[in-house]
Formats: structure tokens, sequence, C-alpha cells
């Protein structure tokens, strides 16, 4: 599988990994120390070829995905879940961990993100839907964002994710009865 875009990731074993499943180029941030240095690379590989965005699932890895949306914005996005990118012996969480498969099955599901959508979700939705302020409310969002492959989000960051990946009120209506057809209730 080539993929034409160039993956920003966060070190040099997210690359070997991401080499491993499948044929890119990849920009690395270096964890956390993105710099304008690596800000002005990433934005010269959007111009040229297109960027996806593909860092780990945990709070590190969303500040960068954040630092990237803001000062490049139009980048693609893929996300891998935790369970996905857990080390199989539980001593990490990253896409140095994740399967073959898991990858490439992120780099399918890429979203691109506009900066000028906007939603026409409500609070109120989200809540009869149990996605916040209510009893198993987590377990619910993390069904969603998986089934939805936007990557967790917590109760704050929920709208602003669906807003950013473009998700509409209907999108969320056939995912949640979906997700309850899978699962039963959440």
């Amino acid at each position: 599988m080539r993929i034409k875009e160039v993956i920003v990731v966060e070190g040099k074993d997210d690359t070997a990994k991401i080499k491993q499943a499948v044929d890119a180029d990849t920009i690395e941030t270096n964890g956390s120390a993105i710099n304008h240095k690596i800000l002005t690379q990433i934005k010269h590989a959007k111009d040229v070829r297109g960027v996806i965005v593909f860092t780990d699932p945990d709070y590190p890895g969303q500040r960068i995905r954040s630092i990237i949306n803001e000062q490049v914005p139009g980048c693609k996005h893929a996300f891998l879940t935790k369970d996905d990118a857990r080390d199989k012996h539980d001593r990490g969480i990253g896409i140095e961990h994740a399967s073959k498969e898991a990858i490439q099955k992120a780099l399918e599901a890429v979203y691109e993100v506009g900066d000028t959508y906007r939603s026409d979700i409500e609070k109120e939705d989200l809540m009869r839907y149990g996605l916040i302020g209510g009893t198993y409310a987590r377990e619910k969002r993390e069904a969603l964002t998986t089934h939805l492959n936007i990557g967790y989000a917590n109760g704050k960051q929920l709208m602003k994710r669906l807003t950013m990946f473009h998700i509409t009120k209907s999108d969320l209506k056939t995912a949640m009865k979906e997700i309850e057809k899978e699962n039963g209730d959440v």
C-alpha cells in the first residue's frame, strides 16, 4: 500500500513501524518538542504532497496534533485506538506498538479537516445519546469515537472533534444506532 501524502509521526520508532506497514515518507516531530523548523517542513509537505497527521493516542500526541492543526490547517488525520496502540506487555501506548494491520486500517480511514465547517450537532444531542453528563458517558464516547475512527475525546473535546471531522447530526444518529445494534446498550 503506497501513501502519496507525507505522514507526520512523533519519532523514529513510529517511522520504522509505519514503513513496515505501508510505503510512505514521514516527518518526525521529535515528540512534543515540535518547533518552527518542523512546522515549516510540514507546511511545505502539505503544499506539495499533502500531509496525514498520525500521532499516538495519548495526551502528548493530542497536543502535537492540535499544534499542527492550528499552525498548518487543512491536514488529514489518522487515528489509532488506545487498544490498537497498546504494547502487548502493557508498557506503553504508541504507533510503534501497533500491528501492521491496525496501522493500515487507520491510514485507510483518514479524515480531512476543514476549518470553515459549522456542525448541526448541539449539546442536547450529545446529552440525549448519553455521550456527556450521564452514567456510562465515557464508555459511550469511546464506542462512538472508535466507530467513527476520530480518536478518543473527553466530554469537553467531543463537540470540537465531531465538528473538526464534519460529522453531521445524521452521521451521529446513524453511528449511535449502529453501535447500539452491535453492542446492545453501551
